[in-house]
């Protein structure tokens, strides 16, 4: 719904190993940790491994994995959240970013009890910065 706004424009950090991009959500009303049902983050066309990525939000850092018990832990349009894995990049110089996000929207049912699920893209060229202690 929201596609282009998912990468927070130079918030990409690396250590040259693992790299992070903060990430807002594609929807215009708060959605509890467990409606995030997959990310992928990839830098210059490399993919981070998905037993790789952390999500910090609100302070607290996960697996994807997760977030599905986190039904108390909130996603709100005006925050950022972190999205983090193993993907090399350099320290410095512009790089490309790709951010999938797959959401479940729980108030909209779609039919039998299934609620509707958005996936969303966004892709960002932006310069690198230093890994920060905050990388997880």
């Amino acid at each position: 719904m929201i596609p282009d706004r998912i990468i927070e424009q130079g918030t990409l950090t690396t250590d040259g190993r693992r790299s992070a991009v903060e990430v807002r959500i594609p929807w215009y009303r708060a959605l509890p940790a467990s409606c995030i049902s997959e990310a992928t983050l990839a830098v210059d066309g490399v993919q981070a491994p998905k037993d790789s990525l952390r999500w910090t939000m609100n302070g607290e850092t996960h697996r994807l994995q997760e977030l599905a018990d986190r039904t108390d832990d909130w996603w709100f349009p005006l925050d950022s959240a972190v999205l983090s894995g193993d993907v090399p990049a350099a320290p410095d110089g512009e790089h490309r970013v790709d951010v999938e996000l797959k959401l479940y929207i729980p108030y909209i049912v779609i039919g039998d009890g299934e609620v509707l699920r958005i996936e969303e893209h966004d892709t960002k060229t932006m310069q690198s910065a230093a890994a920060k202690e905050a990388v997880a």
